[in-house]
């Protein structure tokens, strides 16, 4: 069979038990590099199988091979149903025709743990887009923040930049912007969960000069977020004093 698991934002102790159960219940462990090498310290003794990035179709038919006779674990960072693999390892077993039994193991996602990092941002109504554009054409990416902008979604966003595209963030700061003030509250996290993690609050104008990279995670407050101390927070629709702010709440 195939596990399809979701291993968090890095950190042994950010793995749910689920995720450890199926990771020690199988006899492979396939997924990109750097994820695989998390995993090394404490899973050396099983079979690992790291594969290089753009790699996505082979990890997959590999998994679907040794599935035949083994017990494989497809592993992906953050929750594996979210920009990660369970989707394409799905779709791969259905045109193979592979009669394998899969379960999909969830994860804690990078918008939830970078959201703990820097406070409660999204404790209110959020979106969250890619802005990589390896899959998806940059004037979607464009429209999808320009929407979220309009109707006032907190925005989390995943894969900021890279080397190929170092612009991509620029870019959708100046499209948010079209819609929500300069001096929204805004935030980065880096290499959450892990040993190098930092993170950094500041306004959207003041975002679209960061130079980050693919271990970030971006959320952008909306018309209502709040720095409390040093935190960001998206309030709640009740007030303090617990009068109703919105009408039907």
């Amino acid at each position: 069979m195939i596990y399809i698991v979701g291993l968090g934002p890095g950190g042994e102790d950010e793995i749910t038990p689920r995720a450890m159960r199926a990771l020690e219940r199988s006899d492979v462990i396939i997924g990109y590099e750097s994820y695989v090498g998390l995993l090394a310290p404490i899973f050396g003794h099983k079979t690992l199988l790291p594969f290089a990035m753009k790699q996505e179709v082979d990890r997959c038919g590999q998994a679907a091979e040794l599935a035949r006779y083994k017990t494989v674990a497809l592993v992906s960072s953050g929750d594996a149903g979210v920009y990660g693999m369970a989707g394409l390892m799905l779709e791969v077993l259905d045109a193979r025709h592979e009669n394998v039994e899969v379960e999909v193991v969830p994860g804690v996602t990078a918008a939830c743990s970078a959201a703990a990092v820097l406070g409660a941002p999204l404790a209110h109504d959020f979106a969250v887009v890619s802005l990589s554009d390896l899959l998806t054409p940059w004037s979607a990416i464009e429209k999808r923040l320009t929407l979220a902008t309009e109707a006032d979604f907190i925005l989390c966003l995943y894969n900021p930049a890279s080397r190929s595209r170092s612009h991509h963030l620029r870019q959708a700061c100046e499209a948010i912007m079209k819609g929500r003030d300069g001096g929204t509250p805004s935030g980065w996290v880096r290499n959450i969960g892990r040993e190098r993690q930092t993170h950094k609050i500041l306004t959207l104008s003041e975002l679209r000069e960061e130079k980050l990279d693919m271990l970030c995670t971006v959320i952008v407050g909306n018309s209502e977020t709040k720095i409390l101390g040093r935190r960001m927070v998206a309030p709640w629709v009740y007030n303090i004093e617990g009068d109703k702010r919105h009408e039907g709440s």
